[in-house]
């Protein structure tokens, strides 16, 4: 078998978030012009300012003490609310492709920054981050894990990972093919 078609156990997996330092800003770049965030950064209009962002993906929309909206950011900054509960049972994977498909539509625009946030920063919206990682540029879980690791920790559920999981396997099912 192809070791580039394998995928982690979710056990695996944990073991790798669980290491590296656990002590976290409100926001950090961890992809040009991509911030993960908690909902301190991103209920603190001034600092989203002075970093310049002009987009905002709230994995916590209409959750408490999460502001965001489009009346809560007015004309400035560009809203897109994702109902999400941080719960190992919660369907997140139904917006996986919608928002990978609204980060990169943000990217692609000359001069965009783009805030993903939720009520921590670790879970949800890293998850988010970490499906469009893999369906835009190609990078298998482990690796896009890695790389948002090196600027921040983060520590997607369990149920949040499973389902990471399979959208790397079916990722790599169609690469998998393609390749033979």
């Amino acid at each position: 078998m192809d070791t580039q078609c394998e995928t982690p156990s979710v056990k695996d997996l944990e073991r790798i978030l669980y290491g590296g330092k656990r002590s976290g800003h409100h926001v950090d770049e961890v992809w040009p012009n991509l911030f993960l965030g908690d909902m301190s950064i991103a209920n603190d209009r001034y600092s989203l300012w002075k970093l310049g962002i002009s987009h905002v993906l709230n994995a916590a929309h209409g959750k408490a003490h999460c502001h965001g909206s489009h009346q809560f950011y007015g004309s400035s900054v560009e809203y897109y609310g994702v109902p999400a509960d941080d719960s190992p049972s919660f369907n997140l994977s139904r917006y996986f492709q919608p928002c990978a498909d609204y980060i990169h539509q943000v990217l692609d625009s000359p001069g965009a920054r783009l805030l993903v946030h939720c009520a921590v920063g670790v879970s949800r919206s890293a998850s988010l981050v970490l499906a469009y990682l893999m369906i835009y540029h190609q990078l298998p879980l482990l690796e896009a894990i890695n790389t948002v690791k090196q600027n921040r920790w983060i520590f997607p559920n369990r149920g949040f990972l499973r389902q990471l999981r399979a959208l790397e396997i079916r990722l790599n099912n169609t690469q998998c093919h393609t390749r033979e």
